[in-house]
């Protein structure tokens, strides 16, 4: 039973460390654009707004925070709201306009020209996540998916997309995750070095 259960354990790894691979080979010149794009949002003083459902609604929550606690150095914070976190406005939203609006909404309230939002989805189809999209376009905010399989119809909708290639929904939000963390810390060593 041992062997088998770390054969398994040895699979999934393994089978992480190959998407890896393929997104370091295929994506890395994207993923270095939106995070060239997001080191001139912040020091132009723009915010940087995540949103998201489910697992990514989490991840969402999670990136929103490494930018304004901190990542890994001490620096500066970073104005970054995740718009997936009071409970109040999403349930008003919801209940009064329709779940699909529960993001832009917030977009129209809080986005202005300068700002970047991101877009995490595994499906790229969530209508509250396209119409978020459409929000933000009419304001002059910069949208950015973090998306998997083929990107749905978000990929057509969005400035910039990362499209990790996966239909396996926990490898590409473990992928997703990552990319994020990425653009993080390329941001904070760009802020600590300008400090």
């Amino acid at each position: 039973m041992r062997g088998s259960t770390r054969d398994f354990v040895a699979g999934e790894l393994a089978e992480l460390a190959e998407l890896v691979t393929v997104v370091a080979r295929e994506l890395a010149g994207e993923i270095a654009a939106i995070a060239d794009l997001t080191v001139g949002v912040v020091t132009d003083g723009g915010r940087l707004l995540f949103c998201g459902n489910g697992g990514s609604a989490a991840d969402a929550q999670h990136l929103a925070t490494e930018y304004v606690v901190r990542f890994q150095r001490e620096r500066r914070p970073v104005a970054a709201l995740a718009l997936t976190t009071d409970t109040s406005l999403l349930t008003a939203a919801g209940n009064d306009y329709g779940f699909e609006h529960v993001f832009a909404r917030q977009v129209q309230a809080l986005g202005r020209a300068g700002d970047i939002l991101f877009l995490h989805s595994t499906s790229g189809r969530s209508r509250n996540l396209l119409r978020a999209t459409e929000a933000a376009r009419e304001l002059g905010v910069t949208t950015v998916g973090i998306l998997a399989g083929d990107g749905g119809d978000l990929v057509a909708r969005v400035d910039h997309a990362v499209v990790v290639p996966t239909r396996d929904t926990a490898r590409a939000q473990e992928l997703q995750l990552v990319v994020g963390h990425i653009i993080c810390k390329f941001v904070e060593e760009r802020l600590d070095a300008d400090d």
